[in-house]
């Protein structure tokens, strides 16, 4: 089996890592305006430039010879930029197998903190999500004319190593922003790795997987336990309507759900590392320290 990434940022990369073993060959693409040194270190990872500004001959030899493709690119402007600069080599692919897409819980927009599953209906509330859900559909469609499965895995906010609460109040960065009744699912990067493992193992299931912890909690209550851990005061509780945030950061409190991973545990049998937000924060500990 060759796998192919298209996007081998923060978890692709965790992916790779994980689960390159399995795969007789890995190629992951980068952009090519990053500093070569501050991709991961992943030995045995063949990297491909692309910058998803326009395509690629290499790029479409990677294509020819992958068995399983996952894209974690995002849309642009224009949509997706791996089909619209590769549709024709994906089409003709000889050899492949899977493909695996990764989406966001966003598509869903807002439940008004009602529990949902992957049978909601898609009601984004900001266009970058509306694009996600056009994007789904072009990849479905494009492996319905394959006859390849596509599977589509919709992330709750990653954390990881690097990547979290823990981090941010060491950085002085972090905050407890209160919107009262709002929640948030997230997902450690290891587990969103091994739901994707778990997707390649069963092909046929599917398509769409929400990949969330069990327990969507208030974003102040992450705060506070990584602030337990570390022996310091947690940062003073700030009001949402007073906060100060960008545009976007804003954006993700108009949305406000509780998302079930119930096809992820259930039909791929993929039981998470790190269920809640408290055993991830742990791990992130341990591993930040």
């Amino acid at each position: 089996m060759n796998l192919l990434i298209f996007g081998l940022g923060y978890t692709a990369s965790h992916f790779a890592a994980r689960y390159g073993e399995r795969f007789a060959a890995v190629t992951g693409t980068f952009r090519s305006t990053a500093p070569h040194e501050k991709l991961p270190d992943l030995p045995g990872v063949a990297r491909l430039a692309y910058d998803g500004l326009a395509g690629s001959p290499a790029a479409e030899a990677a294509i020819a010879e992958a068995t399983h493709i996952l894209t974690s690119i995002a849309p642009d402007d224009g949509g997706d930029p791996v089909l619209r600069h590769f549709d024709r080599a994906l089409r003709q692919a000889p050899k492949l197998q899977w493909i695996g897409y990764l989406s966001t819980v966003g598509v869903y927009g807002d439940a008004g903190g009602a529990w949902i599953d992957e049978t909601a209906p898609l009601r984004p509330t900001m266009a970058r999500n509306a694009m996600r859900v056009d994007v789904e559909k072009e990849w479905l469609e494009l492996g319905r004319g394959k006859d390849v499965p596509v599977q589509l895995f919709r992330l709750a906010g990653i954390y990881g190593p690097g990547r979290n609460a823990v981090v941010n109040l060491k950085r002085g960065t972090a905050r407890r922003i209160v919107k009262p009744g709002q929640v948030f699912n997230r997902i450690h990067v290891e587990d969103i790795a091994g739901a994707v493992a778990a997707g390649i193992e069963k092909p046929g299931a599917g398509p769409a997987f929400n990949v969330t912890d069990n327990e969507p909690a208030p974003p102040q209550d992450v705060v506070t336990y990584a602030a337990e851990l570390l022996g310091v005061t947690p940062p003073a509780e700030i009001a949402y309507d007073e906060a100060q945030m960008t545009p976007m950061a804003r954006s993700f409190y108009g949305e406000n759900k509780r998302v079930s991973n119930r096809r992820v545990r259930e039909d791929l049998g993929y039981m998470l590392r790190y269920p809640t937000y408290r055993e991830g924060i742990r791990a992130c500990f341990d591993a930040d320290a």
